[in-house]
């Protein structure tokens, strides 16, 4: 068996996990444009001048999708927060592996997001996390961080940053937790819907590649991405609007965070909802009703519109 994925060393760390579990499976790496873009030494095309320093995450994706429409690959790994809710014709998800950390964590001098010092320059590629950051401490200032995990420490140690958020999962699957200085609490940032999940894709109609990958889902996994996917759907959130889903599994009930919020943090809406794992959609349906009751597409709106760029 093929597994597409990026090149990335985060990527190629994933995808051995997947081939491990598999037994049997060849990894081919595959270059995003996506990747291309987060290159510090890539020249940005005038398109993705204009689309501001937030990629759009589906170009992640994209080439590994065409692979496997393709007949190249027969199954991709993806972290799962890069996976649009709509997925092309002929694929679907095949399996959801047991999660990791899902939260964000900072890397820097600081025990907790108290500890920050006034004024301090903290380093994002997200604009969710910005937005969160923004909100609880807007003394900050949240300057763009493009490229790998490597290239973000680096600008760290240089001395060009006080301090980066990242995810807590992508440090520990690289076995760096140890950078790790304090995880964020969900009230202060609300992850991505996904983050620390895997998502492996597959070509609809295929049984055998399906039950293979079907083997190695986790079904508290599955059963939260299904509802955080559903709540992102609903919203019509995209990588220029700031929304953090999470969902946990604590026995049959799901517990659900939300966040949605303006890019300068100066608005925000939060909620938080409880729901049954026999229906995760229904709760990310609800979750979005709610959220949208209180307001959260026109701040959306007003959010995409005034993304920095």
């Amino acid at each position: 068996m093929r597994l597409g994925t990026r090149g990335s060393a985060l990527a190629l760390a994933q995808a051995e996990l997947v081939a491990t579990a598999l037994g049997d499976a060849e990894i081919v790496a595959i270059e995003t444009s996506g990747d291309a873009a987060l290159d510090p030494a890539h020249a940005l095309t005038e398109a993705e001048q204009a689309a501001g320093p937030y990629l759009d995450k589906a170009r992640f994706v994209r080439e590994i999708e065409r692979a496997l429409l393709d007949g190249e690959v027969d199954l991709g790994v993806h972290s799962a927060k890069d996976l649009p809710a709509d997925l092309p014709e002929g694929l679907e998800i095949a399996a959801v592996p047991a999660r990791e950390d899902a939260a964000d964590c900072y890397v820097g001098d600081a025990g907790s997001l108290a500890d920050v010092g006034d004024g301090a320059r903290i380093g994002t590629a997200s604009l969710r996390r910005r937005s969160q950051l923004l909100a609880a401490r807007p003394d900050l200032e949240v300057a763009e961080l493009r490229g790998n995990v490597d290239t973000r420490l680096g600008r760290l140690r240089d001395g060009d940053l006080d301090g980066i958020v990242l995810a807590a999962a992508g440090l520990r699957r690289l076995g760096r937790d140890d950078e790790i200085s304090f995880r964020f609490e969900l009230g202060e940032m609300t992850p991505a819907a996904g983050q620390g999940a895997l998502a492996l894709e597959a070509r609809s109609g295929e049984p055998e590649t399906a039950a293979a990958a079907a083997a190695l889902t986790d079904r508290e996994a599955l059963v939260a991405l299904t509802a955080e996917r559903a709540t992102v759907a609903e919203l019509g959130a995209t990588c220029h609007t700031p929304v953090g889903v999470h969902v946990r599994v604590d026995g049959d009930v799901l517990r659900a965070d939300a966040y949605v919020g303006m890019p300068d943090g100066s608005e925000w809406i939060r909620d938080g909802l409880e729901g049954s794992t026999e229906d995760p959609v229904a709760l990310g349906i609800e979750l979005a009703s709610r959220l949208t009751a209180a307001g959260a597409i026109e701040l959306l709106e007003r959010a995409e519109a005034e993304a920095p760029t």
